[in-house]
């Protein structure tokens, strides 16, 4: 981002540190929004002031901002549910050329951003139906984020892809959450974190309730930010200051200091987290219990038991 500044007939220019881009860089924004109906509905009880709607509209908001901060921004948004992960932008009814931003129409007569009016009609309309044929059954209620992120990464991947040469492309993913964890997911979340690690994606988390052990570690891992926020109808203010600028601009800021990461393993037996556990030599399975067969590898251990002492046998004195 430069400033230029006239002087009379001589002219110069300012650049602001830490914020220059090239004119080819691209960044990608996903972001992962929580829109697990249980919690949102035990939500709308507890505190009526914050509902579900309100908190899209600050990641709409939030969505609106990056767009329009560099013309070469890019957005993704995506809704983890308890049954599916869905694409709230772009989706199937968007045109490739609108999701790139270019070619947009700017006849609107009230000088609204075109893309910006259209997206958040989509992103509303998506997630009215998708609320809409929501069915709860059964005990499946834990949020897909492993899932979610998945997507985002597979995304972030096809869009790389799609790069002209010469371009480059620094992409990052923000994760809204709600729910508390699954522990279930511990070892897809984990695959997910290394996968986002290898491919330089960092993840950021906003936790709306309580803490997340394992956004912790991704945010940790991929060198993201982590922040359980105090107060969720400021949600806002804080998804503008501390999660709006990238990796670069961060360090001209003053943000929250950095958490302590939980750094517990869940056992594959019981998906239980635990601090001191049996680790499998040969696959690193983690067991709460000792087992001497692997049950992921079915490796079977040799284990030294114990020598038994032999009874020393009596002489039998010889009759006399």
């Amino acid at each position: 981002m430069t400033t230029t500044t006239a002087g009379g007939s001589d002219g110069f220019r300012t650049s602001v540190p830490g914020t220059h881009c090239s004119k080819d860089e691209i960044s990608l924004l996903v972001i992962v929004v929580d829109v697990n109906p249980i919690w949102w509905g035990q939500q709308a009880q507890r505190e009526p002031e914050f509902t579900l709607s309100k908190c899209l509209d600050a990641v709409m908001v939030m969505a609106n901002s990056h767009l329009v901060m560099t013309r070469t921004n890019k957005l993704a948004i995506i809704a983890s549910h308890c049954q599916e992960s869905h694409f709230l932008y772009p989706s199937k009814h968007w045109k490739a050329g609108d999701v790139a931003g270019d070619d947009v129409s700017s006849g609107s007569g009230d000088g609204k951003y075109e893309l910006l009016s259209v997206a958040n009609d989509l992103i509303a309309e998506e997630i009215r139906n998708l609320m809409a044929r929501t069915q709860v059954k059964g005990h499946q209620t834990d949020t897909l984020l492993a899932g979610s992120l998945a997507k985002a990464l597979c995304y972030i991947h096809r869009i790389s892809k799609e790069l002209d040469a010469g371009q480059d492309m620094k992409s990052r993913i923000l994760v809204v959450k709600a729910a508390e964890d699954c522990a279930l997911q511990y070892m897809n979340f984990m695959n997910v974190i290394f996968a986002a690690q290898k491919q330089n994606v960092l993840i950021d988390a906003c936790v709306l309730d309580s803490d997340s052990g394992l956004l912790q570690q991704a945010c940790d891992i991929t060198g993201g930010l982590y922040l359980r926020i105090p107060q969720k109808t400021a949600i806002v203010q804080y998804l503008l200051w501390v999660f709006l600028p990238d990796a670069d601009q961060r360090s001209q800021l003053v943000l929250p200091p950095p958490v302590h990461v939980d750094y517990r393993a869940a056992c594959f037996c019981h998906r239980n987290l635990i601090e001191i556990g049996y680790v499998c030599s040969v696959c690193l399975s983690i067991f709460c219990n000792f087992s001497p067969i692997c049950t992921t590898c079915e490796t079977a251990f040799k284990i030294p038991l114990p020598q038994m002492m032999k009874p020393k046998k009596k002489k039998l004195k010889a009759a006399n």
